[in-house]
């Protein structure tokens, strides 16, 4: 089976999830919106959860509420990053953003929403006696020690003295991208209670990697095929793996993040297939 069928088929098994977890919700615009951000995404974090599961043992059934919870939180990010307050954009998932939909108000707490959606799922007893050590390693990934962080030096590079250093952007990215990717390609290793490590660096190197092929579609993509406008970092004037490597050396950089990537996959043998299937994807998309 292609990967893209493997990863359209876990889309609808997350979508489908997340649909019974807010059955019954009042019909509030605040409700139309989180629909509206859940949906039109590649998927890739919710099948990485479902993934690491089937590398484990674990059935789909046991680990769907996890891989729905990260696609809420990354739905919660996406709302709030695109705000006129962080990145101000105005396309997403080639639609309007959450905000320009609605107001501005509606997209904040849509995306306060989402992030709690994503905790209530964490609690589904399906889950197994481990989810609490998930819920807290949610919780890390996506706070003041992970995503938030990343975001936060995000920010603050727009209006630095001078342009970060490949150090800094690394470090930055770790947090903003990397953290809610290791959590999604660790999750099924935490929920059988067995070591997280190899895919832990799997997804250390393939978050990384992730980061650089968004760098270089923001220089080299088609607007339309990704869904959202490009350019903006050239613009924004902010430095960049591109913009520090050239676009040829961040190609790759990012090829040899991949290698690295397949090469902690070792210890699964072929059970890594899918896994591996994913990392390749990353630096061929187009979106």
């Amino acid at each position: 089976m292609s990967f893209p069928t493997l990863l359209a088929a876990s889309t609808r098994r997350v979508q489908t999830r997340l649909a019974a977890a807010m059955d019954g919700l009042d019909d509030e615009p605040v409700i139309h919106a989180m629909r509206y951000a859940l949906h039109g995404g590649k998927g890739l974090r919710g099948f990485m959860v479902l993934e690491s599961a089937t590398m484990h043992g674990i059935a789909a059934e046991g680990a769907v509420s996890a891989a729905a919870a990260i696609e809420a939180m990354h739905a919660y990010s996406l709302v709030h990053d695109d705000l006129p307050c962080m990145d101000n954009d105005d396309l997403r998932r080639g639609q309007p953003t959450v905000h320009r939909k609605w107001n501005k108000a509606v997209a904040v707490l849509a995306g306060d929403a989402l992030q709690s959606l994503a905790f209530e799922l964490l609690t589904d007893p399906t889950l197994g006696p481990n989810r609490l050590a998930l819920l807290a390693g949610m919780a890390r990934a996506a706070g003041a020690r992970g995503m938030v962080l990343g975001q936060a030096l995000d920010m603050a590079a727009e209006t630095a003295t001078a342009p970060l250093t490949l150090a800094q952007i690394t470090r930055l990215q770790a947090g903003k991208t990397g953290a809610l990717f290791e959590w999604s390609a660790t999750a099924g290793a935490v929920l059988a209670g067995a070591d997280p490590a190899p895919l832990g660096r799997f997804a250390a190197a393939m978050g990384l990697a992730f980061q650089i092929a968004d760098d270089i579609l923001d220089v080299t993509g088609d607007a339309t095929k990704a869904g959202k406008r490009l350019g903006k970092d050239a613009v924004a004037g902010k430095a960049t793996f591109v913009s520090l490597l050239g676009l040829e050396g961040a190609r790759a950089r990012a090829s040899i993040l991949i290698d690295e990537a397949t090469t902690a996959l070792a210890p699964y043998g072929s059970g890594a297939d899918n896994m591996i299937a994913a990392a390749r994807f990353v630096i061929a998309r187009e979106n």
